[in-house]
């Protein structure tokens, strides 16, 4: 499906995709909500969570922790329907621009996976994260069940 790496000028000038995964067969997504443009979370996709994002309109990634293909929201039905994929000058990094029902992306129940800050300027034995997102936007444990997390450890 997607074209063969044969020059820069190709990759970075040219209208062929050919992402560049990495050595584990990867390749790093941003996604972003598309009507704020608030960063909702890091993924990874291999070629075929690619292909089957572009083919389905609806985001897919690889779990590195399980492995495995991932559908995002097909358990939550938090689905990620994207409104626009673009890919970096080099092809080595994929940004999504999604719209979401229920508009929380993270299965920790926030709505973005970044939902903690970190200080800088402060000696690093003496950092405390701040919770930017205050509420919940639902409850994992109804959705998910009372599993551990997989992906955490």
């Amino acid at each position: 499906m997607f074209a063969k790496r044969v020059s820069i000028e190709q990759v970075e000038e040219g209208n062929d995709l050919a992402p560049k995964f990495d050595a584990d067969g990867l390749i790093a997504c941003v996604t972003t909500a598309a009507k704020t443009g608030e960063v909702l979370m890091l993924g990874y996709m291999n070629a075929e969570a690619l292909q089957k994002t572009i083919e389905t309109g609806e985001a897919h990634y690889y779990s590195r922790s399980r492995k495995v293909l991932w559908h995002k929201g097909a358990t939550s039905g938090l689905v990620q329907k994207v409104v626009e994929m673009r890919i970096d000058d080099d092809q080595d990094a994929v940004w999504l621009r999604v719209a979401i029902p229920g508009d929380a992306s993270c299965h920790v129940g926030y709505r973005s996976c970044f939902y903690r800050s970190v200080p800088t300027g402060a000696p690093a034995d003496q950092i405390e994260l701040t919770f930017e997102e205050k509420e919940k936007m639902f409850d994992p444990k109804a959705v998910y069940g009372d599993a551990p997390n997989p992906t955490i450890l």
